[in-house]
């Protein structure tokens, strides 16, 4: 597998630009340049990969690459072919039969909310298979009734098609991410929920930030935020809504390379999410938003990481307490960044400890992650590997 300095390398031959002119179109010394392009450098921050991409003039996927131990075969394998045509039905086909007849809207509610929970807990392979049965039933769902019931299976729709929106992304297919998440966009426009448009909106700007398109992925978060605050600001979901709004403009801030006004928006969702304690639950929040107070911290503690400022990072993540509704995939993402944090900082042995509980509580999410891979990549050339690191090395397919 090509390394991230032989793919920068390739894509700068491919633009014809020197290795100075890519630094100076990314706005990186060139030195980091030459030392990832010669292997003395095997890894970069987010911030620092996304200045590349945009140098480059590719998307980010471009320079991340698959994980080793993750393998998505060409052509398409026929589960995601079926999920393809899920998502996009053909123009003159026939319109698509439920695949379980009769099913209610409340029971088709709960499918979409348990298949939230499988993508959230890395079983991508259960959610491709059933995701496409559940966009079908909810196409139909959308087309069937009253106006009522119609509006109320545009919202179902809207949910199953932005889950095939972030599933596509995980397995890099950034094209189809968009096809389902502009489907979803329209679904939401005619649901009964006026919140939906946000949630979705929160998830076009995560794939707007796969493809290294920061200024967008900001601009759509922040105005989304702006109508989600002026109509609902009162209410449990409106708050997490818009929360989770703010943290992805933030998060896109950081990425910029802008930590200051990150870190401030953060600070202000994490304020936001502590009025959360005061309104009712709701009810479903797998349906929602992730948006909490244990949200925006693990998600402080990411851009601290990125940042380069582990001591900052690890003090955020001391003593941390995490509440119940926290998907694992985001207990596991906290898991990740202090492992970087504790290598930043020179503790292999640490890093590696971490990265062993983190393969415990999650073998698959683990091996979908190229930063797991590089980080491991990182601590096999210390001059001392740590006992533990070997078989991690081998788990991720690392040489």
């Amino acid at each position: 597998m090509a390394q991230l300095g032989d793919r920068i390398a390739r894509l700068r031959g491919i633009g014809r630009l020197t290795q100075e002119q890519l630094a100076e179109r990314a706005g990186v010394s060139v030195d980091v340049v030459k030392k990832l392009e010669q292997g003395r450098k095997h890894s970069a921050r987010l911030p620092t990969l996304h200045a590349l991409a945009h140098g480059l003039g590719v998307e980010l996927t471009s320079l991340l690459g698959e994980p080793p131990a993750v393998s998505v075969e060409q052509p398409d394998p026929p589960q995601l072919v079926t999920l393809r045509r899920a998502i996009a039905p053909p123009f003159f086909g026939r319109p698509p039969e439920p695949s379980e007849a009769g099913l209610s809207a409340g029971a088709l509610r709960a499918s979409i909310a348990e298949t939230w929970t499988l993508y959230h807990a890395a079983t991508f392979d259960d959610v491709l298979a059933r995701l496409p049965g559940l966009i079908n039933n909810a196409r139909f769902a959308a087309a069937a009734g009253n106006d009522r019931q119609r509006a109320a299976g545009h919202g179902l729709l809207a949910k199953s098609l932005q889950l095939g929106g972030h599933l596509a992304i995980r397995l890099s297919r950034t094209d189809l991410a968009l096809a389902a998440l502009e489907r979803a966009m329209t679904a939401a426009e005619l649901s009964s929920d006026p919140l939906l448009p946000g949630m979705i909106s929160t998830s076009v700007a995560w794939s707007y930030q796969r493809q290294a398109r920061l200024d967008d992925a900001w601009n759509l978060a922040v105005h989304a935020a702006d109508q989600v605050e002026h109509e609902h600001a009162g209410t449990t979901d409106g708050v997490r809504v818009w929360g989770g709004l703010l943290m992805s403009a933030a998060t896109s801030a950081a990425r910029a390379g802008d930590y200051e006004r990150a870190n401030e928006m953060m600070t202000a969702a994490e304020a936001a999410a502590g009025r959360l304690a005061a309104l009712p639950p709701s009810a479903d929040g797998r349906l929602v938003s992730v948006f909490s107070r244990s949200s925006v911290r693990i998600e402080r503690v990411r851009l601290a990481v990125q940042h380069a400022r582990p001591d900052e990072a690890l003090a955020l993540a001391k003593g941390m307490r995490l509440s119940a509704d926290v998907p694992p995939s985001w207990r596991t993402w906290l898991l990740l960044d202090v492992a970087w944090a504790h290598a930043d900082l020179g503790d292999a042995p640490s890093a590696v400890r971490v990265l062993e509980r983190l393969d415990r509580v999650a073998p698959t999410w683990i091996r979908h992650h190229t930063l797991a891979v590089s980080l491991v990549r990182d601590l096999s050339a210390v001059p001392h590997p740590p006992a533990g690191l070997r078989r991690l090395a081998d788990l991720l397919g690392v040489t």
